[in-house]
């Protein structure tokens, strides 16, 4: 048979079918213009991809293999940009198939010849996102002299979500997060400042750049969050009558006057924006407030707090307004507006802070204490920004490790100990420990540890985790933004929500200066919220949209979304986008559902059985068992777990 079926001689039948063949490459060839205006095959974007793409389709052509299984892998994860994060952006493809063989149950039954690496540990955490690495940090420091413990991560670097991308615009360095991004800075003496402190995080503020040039200086903020200032504008495209796209800038200086909405939907915004209303809100994690708003949805909470619409909210505010748990307030518990605030306090004088990556700087500090050879020098904020990994100081014999590119598969107690799997370069180990903090997230560890007790399972299944696109854009310039005046913008429809050009801390080897001639990363976080579903169907078919569309979908949409919204203002997609990286988070955030604080039918919250009841040796950390999607509640869980696991060694 030939290698080629679909080639033929042309036959008289096939030459009939010429022209429609021909109307066919005449759309073909009009996309392929459009595409090229769009600059979807220029810049580091596309090389990378296509190079990857070539020299993968033919191995598979020499291994037999289907072209298409590699042309989804190669324009899955796409374009990762530069530095020691390029393979990592994200769950890229490698990390999510091999996640999936345990949804999958490939595992179950494990093989009986499963290889034992003899290794035995005192501790073994799964996971090395903030969660696990501050849990391994916590065991060292507490757990006496000599206590091993070994972190397993399923990526190729340390951080989970809290990771950066990194970019070189025209031999300039430029810098976003992943994930996680904002630091606050805690109050003096309390627990977090003590142990920021002691990972070389001191309380000053951070150095940020400073605005050069001729042009007149204008606000730009330390975080990828609009902050709503006369610096900010609003876009109203088709779904508002606008074919052509407005612009509304300093919105909510000029109270919506020019908004193409309904003079309610105005008068509704204006009331919420001016914050007048007679709530008051709780003051104590626990209160009769926190408990009521955890009865209620969030949207329950604005409509009766502000009188809004429900059209009101879920046109203007949903997806944004539950843009710190994944999904949109119909799903959320009104708590989770409010939990940060009331669990964890901090010094609002000092101002939020971000470091150059987002919190891969608290990753990077934390491991930096935790085997100081993995980056060698000084516990500087700069040093440790600066400093690549020496990743092979990570998994050197001593009395902490991390492995790297390790699945934990099977965690399960085997004769007074705990026997913990994992999948490596396509083999199967194991490893032994007198304890284990699962600080991975929910939608694994309920897969993973074995022979769960009923309460816990019944626990997880009221944990939902939403999926989160962040798409990471570098322009050479934001000039185009600076013409109307702008730092910061929203929209209501089309792809993301919402985004701002940030100053960056000057200790991650950037420019100390900006300008708007200055490259710059612009950040798009895509949420998939869906009201008209229940939430457990709003996360999965969420989930099902970001792995099914391809790099280049992604990409052409970002690229059409900035066309029309900012190519009035001179913007060029094939000129000024530098390049593209998406970071897939497939359960990116825990969305507390109304009843997840404090439970419901007199039963508790989920989050308070597995943080409470540890399962004999096993126990659990993970921001998601708090419910707040914040590193703060990582760092507090693995204390909290390392005190539980020590216990359990020690008697």
């Amino acid at each position: 048979m030939s290698l080629y079926p679909f080639i033929r001689v042309a036959s008289s039948k096939s030459r009939r079918i010429n022209a429609g063949t021909a109307i066919a490459n005449g759309m073909l060839f009009t996309r392929m213009a459009a595409d090229d205006k769009l600059g979807m095959d220029a810049g580091i974007t596309r090389r990378d991809y296509l190079n990857s793409t070539l020299v993968a389709s033919g191995g598979l052509l020499l291994s037999g293999a289907c072209p298409m299984e590699l042309l989804a892998q190669a324009d899955w994860n796409g374009y990762g940009g530069v530095g020691e994060y390029s393979n990592s952006n994200g769950n890229t493809f490698e990390v999510m198939t091999e996640a999936h063989k345990i949804r999958d149950h490939v595992f179950d039954p494990l093989p009986a010849d499963v290889p034992d690496t003899g290794e035995q540990y005192d501790c073994v955490v799964v996971g090395g996102g903030i969660s696990g690495l501050a849990a391994a940090l916590f065991f060292a420091r507490q757990g006496g002299r000599n206590r091993t413990c070994l972190v397993l991560e399923n990526h190729p670097i340390f951080g989970g979500e809290a990771k950066g991308n990194e970019f070189l615009v025209d031999g300039q360095r430029v810098i976003a997060h992943q994930g996680s991004a904002m630091y606050f800075p805690s109050f003096a003496g309390t627990f977090l400042a003590d142990f920021y402190q002691s990972i070389g995080i001191g309380p000053d503020a951070f150095p940020y750049q400073t605005w050069t040039g001729k042009d007149p200086a204008l606000p730009v903020a330390k975080t990828p969050y609009p902050e709503g200032g006369r610096n900010s504008a609003f876009f109203f495209g088709p779904r508002f009558g606008k074919s052509a796209g407005m612009w509304l800038t300093d919105p909510w200086g000029k109270g919506l006057e020019g908004a193409p909405i309904a003079a309610q939907a105005r008068r509704e915004l204006l009331k919420m924006q001016s914050g007048a209303a007679d709530f008051q809100p709780p003051k104590q994690h626990g209160d009769e407030i926190s408990r009521r708003l955890d009865s209620m949805t969030f949207e329950q909470h604005l409509m009766e707090k502000f009188g809004l619409s429900r059209q009101t909210v879920r046109t203007f505010l949903s997806p944004v307004s539950g843009g710190g748990s994944g999904l949109g307030a119909d799903a959320l518990s009104a708590y989770a507006d409010y939990a940060a605030d009331v669990l964890l306090p901090w010094d609002h004088e000092k101002g939020v802070q971000m470091f150059p990556g987002g919190n891969a700087g608290v990753a990077r500090h934390i491991v930096k204490s935790l085997i100081p050879d993995a980056l060698p020098g000084l516990a500087t904020l700069e040093s440790v920004a600066r400093t690549p990994v020496d990743f092979t100081a990570l998994d050197r014999p001593g009395t902490s490790r991390i492995r790297l590119r390790t699945t934990v598969v099977s965690v399960q107690h085997e004769a007074g100990s705990v026997k913990v799997v994992y999948a490596r370069d396509g083999n199967l180990a194991s490893v032994r420990a007198r304890s284990v903090i699962v600080a991975g997230g929910s939608w694994t560890a309920k897969h993973i540890v074995k022979d769960l007790p009923a309460p816990h399972r019944d626990a997880y299944a009221q944990f939902y985790r939403a999926p989160c696109l962040m798409a990471n854009v570098a322009v050479r310039n934001w000039r185009f933004l600076y013409k109307l005046g702008i730092s910061e913008c929203q929209w209501f429809e089309g792809i993301g929500n919402y985004t701002a050009v940030r100053k960056l801390a000057t200790f991650g080897a950037v420019s100390p200066t900006l300008s708007p001639d200055s490259p710059v990363v612009l950040t798009l976080k895509i949420l998939f919220s869906n009201p008209e579903l229940s939430i457990g169907e709003q996360v999965s078919s969420g989930r099902a949209e970001l792995i099914s569309t391809p790099f280049r979908g992604y990409e052409k949409r970002i690229r059409e979304q900035f066309t029309i919204m900012f190519g009035s203002l001179g913007f060029d997609a094939r000129r000024d986008i530098a390049g593209i990286i998406l970071n897939r988070w497939g359960h990116a955030y825990l969305s507390a559902q109304p009843g997840f604080f404090f439970g419901k039918d007199g039963k508790p919250g989920p989050g308070e059985v597995l943080r409470n009841t540890p399962f004999d040796r096993i126990s659990f950390a993970n921001s998601d068992l708090a419910g707040i999607m914040d590193h703060r509640t990582s760092i507090l869980e693995a204390h909290r777990a390392v005190g539980q696991a020590l216990e359990r060694i020690r008697t």
